[in-house]
């Protein structure tokens, strides 16, 4: 019974420690993909009524996304963060993570589709699901650039 116990607690650490080693693996990742050069970079901007969004593309050699995108969005506080993600087919999915207002202290990220058109990149609706803390977009359900709010034209890139 106390071999079956040590040989239980053994296995679970060895669970837990595959999961984190799993997890900083995928950190790595994401910093090497932020510290790679782009091969090319692009900037964007939608205005909407009294909106306004800003956004900067970098395309990385193997064919990743990063990027940074601002939201001043009239009568909410400015969102502000970066983008990571791939093109399959001529749609962007990325994953935006950002803060909003002057609060640093608490980040949110929501899944984004972006759909290049041309020399335009329009930014998509859809159904978004929730589970274990993290959001994405629906299975099966379509992502709607056809009634849409902001439709992003080239600008030239101006460094801050």
């Amino acid at each position: 019974m106390k071999n079956a116990t040590i040989m239980g607690l053994l296995l679970a650490v060895i669970g837990l420690t595959s999961c984190k080693n799993d997890a900083s693996k995928k950190a790595e990742e994401a910093t090497k993909a932020a510290i790679e050069t782009p091969v090319s970079t692009e900037c964007y901007k939608a205005i909407y009524e009294q909106d306004t969004l800003n956004l900067k593309i970098n395309t990385l050699k193997e064919g990743k996304i990063t990027g940074d995108l601002e939201m001043r969005i009239e009568n909410m506080p400015t969102k502000l963060g970066q983008i990571v993600g791939e093109f399959r087919g001529d749609t962007l999915f990325a994953s935006y993570t950002f803060i909003q207002g002057s609060n640093e202290k608490k980040t949110f990220k929501n899944p984004m589709a972006f759909l290049k058109s041309g020399d335009e990149l329009i930014l998509g609706n859809g159904k978004i699901e929730f589970s274990l803390g993290a959001s994405y977009f629906a299975k099966g359900e379509p992502i709607d650039f056809e009634n849409v709010k902001y439709k992003f034209t080239t600008t030239e890139c101006i460094e801050k």
